[in-house]
């Protein structure tokens, strides 16, 4: 018989206790433990096909230019913002974590994938459908014709409906998949621990078991997670440890936008992001996003600006909005869309100071079009333009940007790789964007003197906001 044993799980970190506690020593939370009964596991009875203990060899220490390694080729997906994100494609034995709010979208996403993945076999694990739910998606998809069975994309997708470890190992042994995706980590359970699907030590132990079939079969598996009330992944923080990467997919349900960003990439760069249009028939990629983040406007409006922000590697432009109108309360109305409210009224209270415009008195209302959330400091130059230009009820002209930080000086910073945000412009047939003198210095951020004849765009390098507002207000 094997041996049990009882612990206290906090529900909210994981943190482990021998006895109950009424506050988590980890995450400060009150009356989040709860009892779970581990069994420990067995060692005669494997989680996965390992070869015997008397077959295995010690690990010995290896000097690190004595280690021989061959770059793997990454497998390249039909979907070019999942292959963005991930770095440049599918990494063979790595275990991908997708969260996200419910409906946003992840079993979409990831049912996509497995129908679209050319002359590879997936098999798609679901513990919360059942296999007809997963064929009507599927139709609705477009990705099967309605009443046959062919995938239009001629792949092999397989679907297996199972919440016990020891039984999906099993069927994955007969059917040796290409590729396995888990929908979801939560819903799964293992023999080996006594408790509850869902709860700390089942999602701990159902990871290191698809942790370990991964690494040692080199198969990709990606993991569905629940999120909770707070915007984090459900279970223990040890599981966004022990995946290889973790996808965030956002958005907002009244937009038809999504945003799928890394969080954590251990083969390429965490601050990367892919953009899709959620659509009846399934989510559409947005190869240009600046184009939809911009509305067309028949006139110029006062309070509209468009500011050059970068999103990982990507450049973007973004039409910031701005309304300033005498408050008729006693306190001022202050909100920010998509942006940062202590950062709003920090630019509002440089404005009011440096640069003698009266806001004290005023209601003022930011937003960021398209739904998306923008943390790049970049936008400061756009959004305090936005700001006046609602507040002396001056339009900007058309066809003008901005890419400048605002310090509390009222200087206009420098900010980063800031000719892949001309280029974008230009791009967009911009005619000139105001930027901060600072970049075109040798001792700058860029360490390099950029050259501005190349570009067929009115770059107006400016040294403070009282420059940008008299070249633009007189």
């Amino acid at each position: 018989m094997a041996k049990t044993k009882v612990a206290y799980f906090c529900q909210s970190c994981g943190f482990e206790s021998p006895k109950w506690l009424g506050k988590c020593p980890s995450c400060q939370q009150w009356n989040t433990f709860a009892e779970e009964v581990i069994e420990k596991e067995n060692k005669s009875i494997p989680n996965w096909k390992t070869p015997s203990t008397s077959m295995q060899r010690a690990n010995k220490p290896v000097q690190v230019s004595e280690i021989s390694f061959d770059e793997d080729q990454r497998i390249l997906t039909p979907d070019n913002e999942f292959n963005r994100v991930l770095g440049g494609g599918i990494v063979a034995g790595s275990l991908v974590l997708i969260g996200g709010e419910p409906g946003i979208g992840k079993s979409t996403l990831m049912l996509q994938l497995a129908l679209n993945m050319p002359a590879m076999k997936v098999l798609y694990v679901s513990g919360e459908e059942s296999e007809r739910q997963i064929k009507m998606r599927a139709e609705r998809l477009g990705q099967l014709a309605v009443g046959s069975g062919q995938l239009a994309a001629g792949s092999e997708c397989y679907i297996l409906t199972e919440t016990s470890t020891q039984n999906i190992f099993k069927q994955i042994e007969a059917l040796e998949p290409d590729m396995v995706v888990i929908d979801s980590i939560q819903t799964l359970y293992s023999s080996h621990i006594e408790s509850t699907p869902g709860s700390v030590s089942q999602v701990r132990e159902c990871t290191a078991e698809l942790l370990r079939f991964s690494k040692e079969s080199g198969t990709p598996v990606f993991l569905i997670g629940h999120i909770t009330k707070d915007g984090m992944i459900a279970g223990p923080k040890i599981l966004e440890h022990m995946v290889d990467t973790v996808l965030q997919f956002e958005g907002d349900r009244h937009h038809v936008y999504r945003i799928l960003r890394a969080v954590k990439n251990r083969f390429g760069s965490a601050s990367e992001l892919g953009i899709y249009e959620m659509l009846g028939e399934g989510l559409r990629e947005v190869s240009n996003p600046s184009e939809i983040l911009l509305s067309q406007r028949d006139e110029p409006l006062s309070g509209i600006t468009i500011s050059a922000t970068l999103e990982g590697m990507r450049p973007m432009l973004i039409e910031t909005q701005a309304l300033v109108s005498t408050s008729a309360y006693g306190t001022p109305q202050r909100t920010a869309t998509g942006f940062d409210t202590k950062r709003m009224n920090m630019l509002l209270a440089v404005l009011e100071k440096r640069c003698g415009f009266k806001l004290g008195g005023k209601d003022v209302f930011l937003n960021i079009t398209g739904g998306i959330s923008v943390e790049d400091p970049a936008i400061d130059l756009g959004l305090a333009a936005a700001i006046i230009s609602s507040h002396e009820d001056i339009p900007i002209p058309f066809k003008t940007c901005f890419a400048g930080e605002i310090g509390l000086s009222g200087e206009v910073r420098a900010v980063n790789r800031i000719e892949q945000r001309i280029a974008e412009a230009q791009k967009l047939g911009f005619e000139q964007i105001f930027i901060s003198k600072y970049n075109l210095e040798s001792g700058g951020q860029n360490k390099k003197r950029i050259d501005l004849t190349r570009y067929n765009i009115a770059v107006k390098t400016v040294g403070s906001i009282e420059e940008v507002f008299s070249a633009l207000f007189g």
